[in-house]
Formats: C-alpha cells, structure tokens, sequence
C-alpha cells in the first residue's frame, strides 16, 4: 500500500512539470517551455548549406528529431511527412528533420526516399540537447511546432512514426494554422 502511495504521489508531483507553458523534463532531459523563444540553432544541411531557425522567421516550423536514417521508424516517420507534405505547404509550414547522422547519410537517405524537406546534421548532439532530445549519441523521436515569431507553440515526445505527421497536422489546425 506504501508504494502505490508513493507512486500515486509521485505521479501529482511529475505532473507539475507537463502543464501548459511550463519546461517539462522528457527521456532527453528538460524540453524548452512553451509559450517562450524556441532554442536557436544553425545545422548543416546538403550541398554545403546551412540552416538557422532565425532564417526561417515569418513562417511556421516543425521541427522534428529522429534517431537515425534508413531505420525501419525513422524511414516510416520521414515518408509520412514526405506524403503529407503537401498539407503542410499550403499552411506555409517548413518542417525539417534533425539527427545525429552526417550530412552525407542525410544526402542517401533524402535521395532513396525521395524526401523534398531539409535534414540537418546535428552530429555533436549540441541542438537535440537543447530540445532535451539527447541520448548520449542519438537523437530521441520527439517534435516541435515553431510559430513564425520564434515561439514554441507545441511538442510531442510520444511519437508514432506511422501516425505523427497526422497529429502534426491536426495540432497545426487547432493552432489555426490552415492553408
């Protein structure tokens, strides 16, 4: 009976650290709080480019991080954004994939799925951590919705790789982001 007190207790207390607006700590560590400036970041990307979030201001982002290309859930995950792209396009929206992979594996893995979005090598882990994605050399499945003033809007830390593009979505509608 203790121990169901104990966790039950715990349990209200971890609570705390999920509501709205506030930092909430995830498997990678503290998740930057809603409601405030997204964590900055500039990545390299294909053909020698890089990417900054500052870049991108005026527009909506999803930003989202995946643990490593040509695995059977982040090649899922990647397709379903592809596929959806579309809808994502008409509301104006920039998504870009992030992991620990080099540019060059990006490079392999836009051009054997066909992917039409940016991937950036985040090979130090220095951005998935300030996401609180990091786990010691990955980066965890989680996501996050930028609006285009900078602000984090939304976040996902359990994703379903053949769902998530879906939620992504419907987030974005109830953001009132329509296209």
């Amino acid at each position: 009976m203790q121990r169901r007190t104990l966790l039950g207790g715990l349990a209200v207390s971890l609570g705390g650290y999920f509501a709205w607006g506030q930092p909430a700590w995830a498997l990678g560590g503290t998740l930057p709080a809603l409601g405030q400036p997204a964590p900055t970041f500039t990545l390299p990307t294909l053909d020698n480019r890089q990417i900054s979030l500052t870049d991108l201001r005026g527009q909506w982002v999803v930003l989202y991080f995946y643990p490593k290309d040509f695995t059977s859930g982040c090649t899922l995950e990647a397709r379903r954004f592809q596929q959806d792209l579309p809808q994502y396009q008409v509301r104006g929206v920039q998504i870009i994939g992030v992991s620990a992979d080099s540019v060059d594996s990006h490079e392999q893995f836009c051009d054997s799925e066909g992917l039409k979005f940016p991937l950036l090598a985040d090979t130090d882990g220095a951005v998935s951590r300030a996401y609180g994605s990091w786990l010691g050399f990955i980066s965890l499945r989680h996501t996050f919705i930028i609006d285009p003033e900078g602000i984090l809007r939304a976040r996902f830390v359990k994703v379903n790789p053949s769902t998530h593009s879906q939620e992504v979505l419907r987030q974005l509608d109830e953001l009132g982001v329509v296209g």
